[in-house]
């Protein structure tokens, strides 16, 4: 039995045992947790090398001399959204070179916990934190040395706080994600390293934007509104402008529903696009013949 099997038959136990009262809000939490796991175990399962995709310091593969596959997915196959798509850009960074006094400026500017150090061709070289900062102020407030039995970690901890620049504090090598690996795999990545953002670079190391946890969150997991939006921006992409009005979409847990008249070669594309779309658990056709 896999992860989403287990905890399916843990809540199925749970709704059932006599002694404990559901909430209004355990059914709608059990489903959001069951569709994040089963992104993360469809991202584990589907994929035979992630680290090509995820890290930048994979080499890059071999041209092939075979065609390129189509950016299209297949009939029946979900539309995996990648990294590049939910990535903030331009991405706040900072210089090699710059003075800690200054990194702490750019971090409460910024209003983030860290951010990623590039040398003067934008390579990502490492992450300074606020961590890496409080241990340089506290060193230099309170004149702390480390014992002679003292730690390795606050030996090193120690040697860092000397330093004066962002190339001094940092932690290096940063972890990365290529814009081109999947939502799931990235999100895996910063579940398993403990991060809430991560530098996104292009093959070479050159920085070209940072994604945030909760982007990823809220690319994994939608709520119904969320899926009713992207259906309804299928219609318009796939109707004709006199059929779109004759359309009506609801979505209830996941599941789709189409009322209303449409053509019905328009009503076959549109019902293979939204079966694509991968936190749809079923579509209901309730669509009449059109004009």
């Amino acid at each position: 039995m896999d992860a989403h099997e287990n905890l399916s038959a843990q809540s199925e136990a749970r709704r059932q045992a006599p002694d404990r009262r559901w909430s209004p809000g355990e059914t709608a939490r059990q489903d959001v947790l069951l569709r994040y796991l089963g992104a993360v175990a469809a991202a584990a399962a589907g994929h035979g090398a992630p680290a090509e995709r995820l890290s930048a310091r994979a080499r890059p593969a071999p041209p092939s001399p075979t065609p390129p596959p189509s950016p299209f997915p297949e009939p029946g196959q979900p539309v995996v959204r990648e990294v590049r798509e939910v990535m903030d850009v331009p991405a706040a960074h900072i210089r090699a070179g710059l003075p800690y006094r200054d990194i702490a400026r750019v971090l409460a500017r910024e209003q983030a916990g860290a951010l990623p150090v590039v040398d003067a061709q934008d390579h990502v070289v490492g992450v300074v934190s606020e961590s890496d900062l409080l241990a340089k102020v506290a060193f230099e407030a309170s004149g702390h040395r480390p014992g002679p039995i003292g730690g390795l970690r606050e030996r090193r901890l120690h040697g860092k706080a000397r330093g004066e620049t962002a190339a001094d504090l940092m932690t290096s090598p940063a972890i990365t994600v290529l814009p081109g690996a999947t939502v799931a795999e990235a999100a895996w990545l910063a579940a398993l390293s403990r991060l809430k953002r991560m530098p996104v670079t292009d093959r070479e190391g050159r920085l070209v934007g940072v994604v945030r946890r909760d982007a990823l969150l809220q690319a994994l997991i939608r709520d119904d509104a969320g899926i009713r939006a992207e259906v309804e921006a299928m219609v318009e992409a796939i109707c004709p402008p006199a059929d779109r009005d004759a359309v009506q979409v609801a979505v209830h847990d996941g599941i789709v529903e189409l009322t209303g008249r449409m053509p019905v070669a328009t009503a076959r594309r549109l019902l293979a696009e939204i079966e694509r779309i991968a936190d749809v658990v079923e579509v209901k056709n309730l669509l009449g013949p059109g004009t």
